[in-house]
């Protein structure tokens, strides 16, 4: 199963008006518009925020 990236990274915040994560990096509008129709590609604001990630390596 596929996970998707933005589930995984670090900027994705809870934000309880809305009842759903939401991305906390101020996007330009082009950017916006890239993220809201699924064209972004690569973030370059992908933060991993798995904690374990480190862990898992150094097995």
């Amino acid at each position: 199963m596929a996970v998707d990236k933005c589930s995984l990274c670090a900027n994705m915040v809870y934000d309880d008006e809305s009842g759903c994560y939401v991305c906390d990096v101020s996007l330009d509008e082009d950017e916006m518009y890239k993220f809201v129709t699924g064209t972004f590609g690569d973030c370059p604001y992908y933060q991993n925020g798995d904690e374990y990630a480190v862990v898992r390596k150094q097995n």
